[in-house]
This record gives structure tokens, sequence and C-alpha cells, in this order.
């Protein structure tokens, strides 16, 4: 068993003032007089699960409606992980869902305590609820839908089919679009591949190094300047050692230093403290000895050729050249330059690439046809056997001379896929199939689309008969389960022993998920695992209805004014306790036939 409505409460709703459903896995059956407000409780429901808010639900002198559910989800149920999505809190799988109307018109959600778009609701709607009722059809008046329900029912082996066509289906057409822009850019490709080749060119002719543009300008500026440099160091190195001004220069540096330490010569051997100091004045006298040799050395260095600092202009304006258009700096010039490359280099190959594009494309729409092909013979299959199921319960649910069959059109396309027969069609994730179930609800009728060839009444036993058939088919339940399905006056039209038969159907629905069925028969309401009944009262000035679950006499005397009017006629009772009987005999037979 799948997710499983527990408790119902509705408050403010028509003229239900506050009335609480508790709701049982199988079939739940409601019942009650004309106009006590069976319908208010699918209204309900439907507000529950995120339909339009109508004010005129809001009953008459209250300040709000409200409609409040308890439903018990299985671990990784994909209603349950949407709501923890949204935020909600849950025990243990357990989530309560609510929604309130103003009278004044303002509409609330909340999931799991937690407050939440109406829409949420609605999403919730659809993994939980499918919802029969004779003036909203569910969704065969959507074409899309007649697909899922001939997919559904023919199981996980088609289902398997049908994700491989959709996964071939996306890599086609994300290669095509690729393909396409690759086709498509080739001009402008075209122009970025001679940009780039003349900027490389332009690069490789100067061969800028590493760095070179920091050190030929430290080296421009220092053969700039070469005349002022060595002056400057030849005065310095002979106000070092005399070297530079003859014999009749003055004493320099190394002379005044050698006289001072003559001087100190004769004391150092009785103070410490003055050798030490003449020390020092050795220490000076050596770096003055070393700074001469290096001014010297300089002096020799510094170069006056005026060639080089030609060609060092020229390379610097060269490079200038190159870091006007590429980068602030000779480094950055380089990287560009090697980013370049990797993209002139793509470029250079995608040429190549559509030429593998192209034939891949190919690749993937032939096969993605043949999945496709593969897939819709599977459906016709498949059609062929849901067809004669449903029409088979539709015979036990007083249509028995309905025929229902599936008809599997391609959509003609000249920009198509070709079929393997040649016709171009249009291929989507699902398929190549527009599938729609037809009806013919009497001998002889012409088959149509079964949203417009039945009755309301008639469409909700097709519904019933389309779930019986698709529950039977799928009995060991997946993980997430079949939702809870709701049936408003799905025997209307309809009494004797086709009633039987449709509460029958019910009570096998009910075997593989929750059910909720709104009847005015007793042979639908035998069959029920949990029988709820609307009351109305009136003092005279307000009326009001409450809900309330019937068991043992309390259920004979409903079923007995079901059946007759007077729930405590001898008679009706009698016929009431018969009718309880035979119910349980014929889900007892039911059982046992499959079981074997």
């Amino acid at each position: 068993m799948g997710p499983v409505f527990s408790q119902m409460r509705i408050r403010g709703v028509g003229v239900i003032d506050d009335a609480v459903l508790e709701l049982s896995p199988g079939l739940n059956v409601l019942t009650g007089e004309t106009g006590a407000g069976k319908t208010m409780v699918v209204s309900g429901l439907g507000l529950l699960l995120g339909e339009r808010a109508d004010t005129g639900l809001v009953r008459t002198g209250a300040d709000s409606a409200l409609v409040e559910g308890v439903v018990q989800l299985p671990d990784g149920h994909p209603a349950l992980v949407r709501a923890e999505e949204a935020g909600a809190d849950h025990d243990a799988g357990e989530l309560v869902i609510a929604r309130t109307i103003a009278a004044a018109g303002r509409s609330r959600a909340h999931v799991g305590g937690r407050t939440a778009p109406v829409a949420v609701l609605a999403e919730l709607g659809r993994l939980l609820v499918a919802v029969h009722g004779q003036s909203d059809q569910w969704r065969l008046k959507q074409g899309d839908a007649h697909r899922e329900v001939l997919d559904d029912f023919a199981g996980p082996e088609l289902a398997a089919l049908r994700e491989r066509v959709a996964q071939l289906h996306d890599e086609w057409r994300a290669t095509a679009r690729e393909h396409a822009r690759l086709v498509s850019e080739a001009r402008e490709r075209a122009r970025e591949i001679d940009s780039l080749t003349a900027a490389l060119e332009e690069i490789e002719a100067v061969d800028p190094q590493p760095g070179e543009d920091v050190a030929l300008r430290a080296e421009d500026d220092r053969l700039a300047h070469a005349d002022t440099l060595r002056l400057a160091a030849s005065q310095a190195l002979g106000g070092l050692s005399g070297d530079e001004f003859g014999p009749d220069a003055g004493p320099t540096v190394r002379d005044l230093l050698g006289a001072a330490r003559a001087a100190l010569a004769p004391a150092t051997d009785h103070d410490e403290a003055l050798a030490a100091l003449d020390a020092r004045l050795h220490e000076v006298s050596t770096l003055v000895t070393d700074l001469s040799a290096d001014l010297t050395a300089y002096l020799d260095d510094v170069d006056l050729d005026p060639g080089r600092l030609e060609f060092v202009q020229e390379r610097r304006a060269a490079l200038g050249a190159l870091t006007r258009k590429y980068g602030e700096s000779v480094d950055e010039v380089l990287a560009w330059s090697g980013r370049a490359a990797a993209r002139l280099d793509e470029l250079v190959t995608a040429d190549d690439r559509v030429e593998r594009l192209g034939a891949r494309v190919g690749e993937l729409e032939a096969a993605a046809v043949a999945a496709a092909v593969t897939l819709s013979d599977a459906r016709r299959a498949a059609g062929d056997e849901f067809g004669t199921r449903v029409s088979e319960e539709l015979s036990h649910l007083a249509m028995g001379s309905a025929v229902v069959q599936v008809d599997l059109r391609h959509r003609t396309d000249p920009d198509g896929v070709a079929l393997p027969d040649g016709d171009r069609v249009r291929l989507a994730r699902h398929g190549i199939d527009d599938v729609e179930i037809l009806l013919a609800a009497n001998a002889g009728a012409a088959p149509r689309s079964v949203a417009r060839a039945a009755s309301g009444g008639e469409l909700s036993r097709v519904m019933l008969a389309l779930e019986v058939v698709g529950s039977s088919r799928h009995s060991a339940a997946s993980a997430s389960g079949p939702p809870t399905f709701v049936f408003d006056e799905v025997d209307a039209g309809v009494g004797g022993r086709a009633a039987l038969d449709v509460g029958a159907r019910l009570a096998a629905l009910a075997e593989h998920a929750q059910v909720i069925v709104v009847t005015h028969l007793a042979q639908v309401a035998a069959f029920a695992d949990r029988h709820l009944v609307v009351h109305k009262s009136d003092d005279g000035r307000i009326t009001s209805s409450s809900v309330s679950v019937v068991d043992g006499p309390t259920r004979l005397r409903e079923l007995s004014r079901m059946m007759g009017g007077d729930p405590d006629s001898e008679a009706g009772l009698a016929h009431a306790g018969d009718l309880l009987e035979q119910t349980a005999t014929a889900r007892a037979r039911s059982g046992a036939r499959a079981r074997s």
C-alpha cells in the first residue's frame, strides 16, 4: 500500500460546520442524505490539493474555511521528498497539510507546519490523489495523459524503452545544437583565426624574453647617462686614492687614515680601548681599499658605445608596441600569447570537430529513431491488451456494449526524422506516438475520444475501469505506491446487479490503493472497509453537517435507509444484512481468484 490519508478535518466549508473524517486503507465509502454535504467533502479535498480558492465555499457566517489532512507516506515517496524540499517537518512519514480560505478571499497553505505556496499543495496533490468526478474528469481531457495512462499500464519494460528514447533524444538534440552552432560560427571563427595568427606572428617576430623590458629599461637609463656616471665614479675614486688628481693633489682618504693609524701606533700596547680603535681604523682602511677597487672596476664597465644605446632604445620601442596591445608588461604579453595559441588551436581544429559532430548527429538520430520504433511497437501491443481489458471491465459496469481501443498515430513533419518506411515524423522525448484512448459507448457507435464519448457517470466508470486494470496489472506496488483515488458519484445512472459490479470493482482497486467513494447506492456502500456517513441537522435557523463512522447496527440502519428510506424497517434491515453477506462472499471469491 502506498500513501494513505488517515484523517481529514473540514471546518466551515459549505454546510459542514466542523467534521473529522477518520479514513482507513482500502475502500472508504461516504454516504448521506441528499443535501447533507457529501460533495463538500470532495470540494474540501480539492482545496487541500491546491485547487483554486472559491470564497463561496466558506460557510455562511464563518470567518474562514479550513481543510486539514494527515497523510502517511512511505520513506522516499516523491511527495515526502517534495515536502521536505519545501521545509516541511514530518513524524516518520506522517505529514500534515492544510489550507485555509478567509471569507474576504485570502488563501493560505501549510505543509508540515510551514507556510508554503498553494502551488506546493498542487504538486503534492498530483503525487498523492487522482480525483474522478462528473464535473472534473481528471487528466483524460489532456492529450498527453492518454499516452501516460497506456505507458503506466505497459509497465517497467516499456518505461525502460521510453527512458532510452528520452536519453537518445536529448543527446541527439544537444549534439545537433552544438553542430549547428559551430557551422553558423564558421565565418566568425575564420576572422578570429586570422586575427590571432597575425598577433602571434607579430609577437614571434619580436621574440620577447621574460623580464626583458625591465632589464632594458635599467640598461637604457645607464647608457643614456654614461658620461655623468663615469665622472661621478672617477671623482669618488680620486677622493679615496688620489689617482685622478696627480702628484700635486692634497691628502687622500687613504693618506689621512694612514696618518691616523701612525699616530695611534706608539700607544696601542698600553691601552686595550685604544688598540680597539686602531683595529677599527684598520677595518676602515681595508674598506676604502675595497671601494677603490670596485670604483675602478665600475669605471672599466661603464659603456660609452652609442651603438648599444641605439639598439637598446629600438628594442624597447619594439617591446612597447607589444605591451600597448597585449599586456602591461612583457610577462603579460607572453601569458596572452599562450592563451591565444591555445585558442587558435581550438579554432583550427573546430572544422574537424564539425565533421565529427555531423557524423555523430546522424548516428544518434538513427539510434533514437530505432529505439522510438521499438517503443511504438511495444505501445501498440500494450494498447491492444489495454483495450481488451478495459472493455471487459466495462461489461461489468453497466456498459456492456462499450468498446475501448487505443489509437496510435505518428505526427507527420516534413522536417522530422525519417522512419524505415520513408515517412517523416516528429520525434520527441516520449517517442513518435500520439496516443488517444477511444470509446464506442454503444454498439455500432463510432469510436471517439473517451473524454467526449461518455457522459459524466459513464466517464467515471470508464476511469474506474482504467484504474482497476492498471492496479491489477501492477499489483506489486512500487516504493512510491499508487495514489489515493477519489470517485464522486461513480455509480450515477446505475442500479441493481450493475451496482454490485461497480462496488466489486472499487473493492478490487482498493486492494492496492486507498479509495474514497461518494455514493448513493447501498450495493456500493456494502463493499466498504470503512463506511462514513454525512449527517445533516437543522435547528430551524442554521443547517449544518457532521461526519461519523458507522459499523454494526448503525451501518445496517444506513444501508436500510439507502435502499428503502426507512432505517428502522425490519425488512430493510434484513435486506441490508443479506447485502453485507453477499458482498462479503463476493470479496472473498474475488480474493481467492486473485491468489490463484
